[in-house]
């Protein structure tokens, strides 16, 4: 059978959202560990940030040690750190908006609540950029006793916030129930 024009592009299409949602596994290569707050943190896991077919960021979780759950994410005290790369140019605007969206979706209003400056202050860091270029580097950290940091470009941006209640919510953004994209979620749980 010979392939026409329209049957061409379609095969091709469909190949290419085949390739597309197959992926887990960041292609950054991130760091087997880093340390933070004189802890050594373990990479829990990789993935990739899917938006229909479009890449937008590659993500790696560490923790004090491996966890292949959500509640055992959440469970583990000690220092944690989120660390991305931009794999496309991300409005700033679109960041924060679609961290906020997160936050509601896998947190209740009560903690919502709670945590009003905290969420204002992430939601105005990035906004605050007009938008990050592919390879920029953006991470959240948080260290107990001092709060949550956020960097743009290695750079911390102010000071630390809030306390572990609101990273666990941050967290709940890829790890919750509702989670912006599944595959990321397994993947950064250890799945593939």
């Amino acid at each position: 059978m010979a392939l026409n024009t329209r049957n061409f592009l379609r095969l091709a299409l469909a190949t290419a959202l085949l390739a597309a949602t197959g992926v887990a596994g960041a292609a950054t290569a991130f760091e087997a560990t880093t340390t933070l707050a004189g802890t050594t943190l373990v990479l829990n896991g990789t993935g990739t940030r899917y938006k229909a077919i479009f890449k937008v960021y590659d993500m790696a979780m560490y923790l004090p040690a491996v966890a292949k759950t959500t509640e055992a994410v959440l469970a583990q005290p000690g220092p944690k750190r989120l660390s991305f790369v931009a794999l496309r140019k991300v409005s700033g605007t679109d960041l924060g908006l679609a961290f906020m969206r997160g936050l509601k979706d896998n947190n209740s209003p009560e903690l919502m609540g709670r945590h009003i400056p905290a969420t204002t202050r992430l939601i105005d860091i990035f906004s605050g950029k007009s938008f990050l270029a592919e390879g920029h580097t953006f991470a959240m950290e948080f260290v107990p006793g001092k709060g949550t940091q956020f960097f743009i470009q290695g750079e911390a941006q102010g000071q630390p916030v809030d306390d572990a209640e609101f990273f666990q919510m941050i967290l709940r953004i890829w790890l919750g129930s509702s989670p912006v994209d599944m595959r990321l979620k397994e993947a950064l749980l250890g799945g593939q």
